[in-house]
């Protein structure tokens, strides 16, 4: 696919987000460092960013969304990110929701996504558990029929949004096999408990516990038994989404860098003139766009309604591990300033090396990339 640049459109909404977070977010996100926000101010956030289009844009008019391409959403995405992560994964996730809730019934789907659309409600997917992360297959949170209900037990874990959530949808195992179930918090019940983490604990990252959840054979998203292939599909949405969060720190943090290779001076004049520093800027630089390149491909096979599973999977790979690399250059080039409080990079970094993790490892997206390539499982 060629590169194709941005629409006047697109430049306006892009410039005009940006300003709208420098004004609006990036006080609440300095206040909040490190800290976690509650669910009220981060509902006051996201009913605000919502006007800007995020999270549901893409979705079609008659649903409550603009009708925009994945590529636009994907610019602003990448404003949010370099504002915070942790807001970004937020909206993130309930963009994520937005999409499944379309599969949903009618009634369920009307409840739902208008509040979501408006930055109002707060859900979360719920898949990976104690004993179960790559291999969805294995899951184990149960499901049994009673007449026309479900009643569900289970544990998941490392849930994005979960201690927010009003409502989850639920990856379980029934008699036909895996399925989705909408699980409304306050109508069903569950627990949320966060989970402290090296970086990104300004958002909510849970524990989620579902006892006797008795809930409608109605809320099921999709076919019963579908769950394991939608479950799939979902993965090169939130593959390419990862890859636009790694794009967006490593953005931040290249910007970061620059500033202060501008004024710091060393041996008598700014260590930008300083050649291994000059390098290093250059090397950041080149492994952003080349990120960015990758992300944007997969957004735009999107737009044109084409299988993007295998370039999610590079792009998400390649994204996560150069962002990794790019913080931690940037922390080099702050020198001690680095890995002081003062400075964002060392938070930067911090946000960078959980990023390879969610949404399949690494090492998970190489396996993929080669069985897709070769047709021969590294998985047996």
């Amino acid at each position: 696919m060629t590169y194709q640049l941005p629409t006047e459109d697109q430049t306006l909404a892009v410039e005009s987000f940006r300003k709208f977070l420098q004004a609006e977010i990036r006080p609440v996100v300095k206040e909040y460092r490190d800290r976690f926000i509650p669910k009220e101010i981060m509902r006051e956030l996201t009913q605000k960013i919502a006007q800007f289009g995020l999270p549901g844009c893409t979705l079609p008019v008659e649903h409550g969304g603009m009708g925009l391409s994945f590529t636009t959403h994907c610019m602003l995405f990448e404003e949010l990110v370099a504002c915070s992560c942790d807001i970004a994964l937020t909206v993130m996730i309930n963009n994520g929701i937005a999409r499944r809730l379309l599969s949903a019934k009618p009634e369920i789907r009307d409840r739902y996504l208008p509040g979501i659309l408006a930055g109002k409600l707060f859900g979360c997917a719920g898949i990976s558990e104690p004993d179960v992360g790559s291999n969805v297959a294995e899951i184990k949170t149960r499901a049994v029929r009673d007449g026309d209900h479900f009643i569900i037990n289970g544990e998941k874990t490392w849930i994005t949004n979960g201690f927010y959530s009003d409502f989850l949808i639920c990856t379980v195992r029934g008699e036909n096999g895996l399925s989705h179930i909408l699980i409304d918090r306050e109508a069903h019940g569950y627990e949320a408990r966060n989970i402290q983490k090296i970086g990104l604990n300004s958002q909510s990252t849970a524990q989620i516990f579902i006892t006797d959840a008795r809930v409608p054979a109605s809320n099921l998203i999709d076919d019963e038994g579908a769950g394991l292939k939608n479950t799939m599909k979902m993965f090169e949405h939130a593959r390419g989404h990862v890859g636009m969060l790694s794009v967006g720190i490593m953005r931040a943090a290249l910007e970061e860098s620059i500033a202060y290779a501008k004024e710091r001076k060393q041996f008598g004049k700014v260590i930008a003139s300083h050649q291994l520093i000059a390098a290093k800027i250059a090397d950041m630089a080149m492994m952003l766009d080349a990120a960015r390149l990758m992300c944007m491909r997969v957004f735009g096979m999107m737009d044109a309604g084409v299988r993007c599973d295998l370039e999610a999977s590079m792009a998400k790979a390649f994204a996560t591990e150069a962002a990794v690399q790019v913080c931690r250059d940037a922390v080099q080039l702050h020198g001690g300033n680095g890995i002081t409080k003062e400075f964002n990079v060392e938070r930067y970094l911090r946000e960078a090396i959980i990023i390879p993790i969610p949404d399949g490892t690494t090492e998970i997206q190489r396996l993929f990339i080669s069985r897709r390539l070769t047709g021969i499982s590294a998985f047996v």
